[in-house]
């Protein structure tokens, strides 16, 4: 259901997943009072993300950090926000197969000038994990095996035609299911793309923000490889030459803004 208030003055674009519709309310409330109320979860340096409890289920809201000028009027006149399309992917994500938090609203607020802010709300879900610590903790218990299933998740992602832009160590979360395997859930959604086949390639370079570790990279490109068409040896230098190529345009980058930082001292 898709509801356009009033609410204080500020024109509003409020949709909630049909499964909480009787929660409506409840959850246009919680959001309402998100700067006052909530826990706060995580360090909060760009987004703001507090968790709710929705009649005993604990509920995130991820405020998003307010646009700059040029984003406010494109949000509004161009481009999806970035939680409308948090909720619009973690729709289709569930609709193709793949994990994630289940969606409950989004919520945008205008002015005159464009998006002021704006909230994307999902079930919490509590893990053991993410892909992080498996870059952190070299001997984290049952590592490799669980790098292999996520290397065949990720496989099934790129079957699906799903290319998550934000591939990168923290924004995987990883649950020991009952059975002893793993299940994998995407979170961060907002940049994504749908294709109807993803070269090899783009399956490559899709996978290069995950880890700085040659060892790992070994692993995902034997797992891969017994999955695709390609040798063992072309997955793994090319998904080495990917890996290498982005860690070196990131510390690029964070060395220039060291500088930037130094100069405005």
């Amino acid at each position: 259901m898709c509801i356009f208030v009033d609410y204080k003055n500020i024109p509003m674009n409020f949709q909630v997943n049909p499964v909480f519709t009787k929660d409506t309310t409840s959850i246009l409330d919680t959001i309402k009072s998100f700067s006052n109320k909530g826990i706060l979860f995580g360090n909060g340096q760009r987004n703001i993300i507090k968790l709710f409890d929705l009649n005993e289920k604990i509920i995130n809201i991820k405020s998003f950090k307010i646009p700059n000028l040029i984003n406010k009027i494109a949000y509004k006149y161009f481009r999806k926000s970035k939680a409308k399309r948090s909720f619009e992917f973690a729709t289709i994500l569930l609709e193709k197969g793949i994990g994630t938090p289940q969606p409950i609203a989004f919520l945008e607020n205008f002015n005159w000038l464009g998006l002021q802010d704006s909230y994307y709300v999902s079930e919490h879900l509590v893990t053991e994990l993410t892909y992080r610590e498996l870059v952190e903790i070299p001997d984290y218990p049952d590592r490799e095996n669980i790098l292999r299933q996520f290397t065949r998740f990720s496989f099934d992602l790129h079957e699906k035609g799903i290319e998550f832009l934000d591939h990168s160590p923290g924004n995987t979360l990883i649950k020991k299911n009952a059975e002893g395997n793993y299940d994998f859930f995407l979170v961060d959604l907002n940049r994504m793309e749908f294709h109807k086949s993803m070269s090899f390639e783009m399956r490559m370079k899709n996978l290069r923000r995950l880890t700085p570790l040659k060892e790992m990279v070994a692993v995902m490109s034997n797992e891969y490889a017994k999955l695709y068409t390609e040798s063992e040896q072309k997955t793994f230098d090319t998904l080495w030459q990917y890996t290498a190529d982005f860690q070196e345009q990131f510390y690029r980058k964070k060395r220039l803004k060291k500088k930037l930082k130094f100069w405005k001292k």
